[in-house]
C-alpha cells in the first residue's frame, strides 16, 4: 500500500478554487513576480539572509567540492550562498520566470523541473537543499523519498523553513509582520498587486503548515537517518537528515 499523501498544508481557497489548481497558481504567481523577488527577500530579512543561509549550509556540512542540488531554487538565493564555498551547484525550479531572473544575478547550472520528480540519477549529490519552499510541495513524503533517491550514501538534506512561535503573542507578531507589513511595503515599492499577494500567500502557507513533528516524521518515513531540527531566533527551522551508507 502506498503511503498516505502528506501535503504541507490544507488547500487555501482564497488563492485557488481546488487543491488540483494549487500547482498552477504557485507557478504562475512566481513567474509573474520574479523580477522583484530578490529585492523583497532582502527587505524581509533586513539584509541578513545571505549570512544566515551560508551559516546554515556550513552547519549542514557544505565544503569545497560538495556537489549540491538546490531544489525550488527560485532566483538562486541559496545556490548563490553555496557558490561561496563550492562551485558544483545546480539549481532546480518549476518556474521559468524565477530561473531567468536568477541568471541576471549569478551563473550556476539551472534545471526547470518539479522537486517531486527529479531528472537525476540515483546517488548523484552530496547535499540537497530547500530554502523556504517546503510549503509549496504537493506531498512531503513522496518529495522526501525522491530527495533521498538522488543523494549519495552519507549525503544530507537541509530544509530551511519559517516556523511560527508556539506562543500566542509571538505568532501574532509574526503574522502582523509577514501577513500585513511586508505585503504593504512590497505593494508600495513595486506598485504590483501580485507581489503583495505572493507575500500574503507566504504567510498563509506558513500559518497553515504542518507542525515540525510531522515534517520530521515524513523525513523518517522517507528513509532518512537521524532526522533533526535546529532552530535559530525562534522561527528559522533547519530540518536535516542523512542517507545511510
Amino acid at each position: 500500500m502506498a503511503p498516505e499523501v502528506l501535503p504541507p498544508h490544507p488547500p487555501l481557497p482564497q488563492y485557488y478554487p481546488t487543491a488540483d489548481r494549487r500547482e498552477e497558481f504557485v507557478r504562475q504567481i512566481f513567474d509573474e513576480t520574479a523580477e522583484w523577488y530578490d529585492a523583497i527577500i532582502g527587505m524581509l530579512s533586513f539584509g541578513s539572509g545571505n549570512w544566515y543561509r551560508l551559516q546554515a549550509l556550513e552547519r549542514a556540512g557544505l565544503k569545497a567540492g560538495t556537489k549540491l542540488l538546490d531544489c525550488a531554487t527560485g532566483t538562486g538565493v541559496v545556490a548563490r550562498a553555496a557558490l561561496r564555498v563550492t562551485n558544483n551547484v545546480i539549481g532546480l525550479d518549476p518556474s521559468i520566470g524565477m530561473l531567468v531572473a536568477g541568471r541576471h544575478v549569478s551563473k550556476f547550472d539551472q534545471v526547470q523541473a518539479r522537486a517531486e520528480s527529479l531528472p537525476f540519477a540515483d546517488d548523484s549529490f552530496d547535499l540537497l537543499t530547500v530554502g523556504y519552499a517546503l510549503r509549496h510541495f504537493a506531498d512531503l513524503r513522496a518529495t522526501f523519498a525522491e530527495y533521498r533517491r538522488v543523494l549519495r550514501p552519507g549525503g544530507k538534506v537541509l530544509i530551511m523553513e519559517i516556523t511560527p512561535p508556539r506562543t500566542k503573542l509571538g505568532r501574532s507578531l509574526l503574522a502582523f509582520y509577514l501577513g500585513r507589513v511586508i505585503p504593504f511595503l512590497t505593494r508600495l515599492r513595486t506598485r504590483n498587486a501580485d507581489v503583495a499577494k505572493l507575500f500574503r500567500y507566504f504567510w498563509d502557507t506558513i500559518d497553515a503548515c504542518v507542525p515540525p513533528e510531522s515534517i520530521l516524521a515524513a523525513l523518517r518515513d522517507a528513509g532518512f537517518e537521524n532526522p533533526g531540527r535546529h532552530v535559530e531566533l525562534g522561527v528559522f527551522s533547519e530540518y536535516s537528515g542523512m542517507k545511510s551508507y
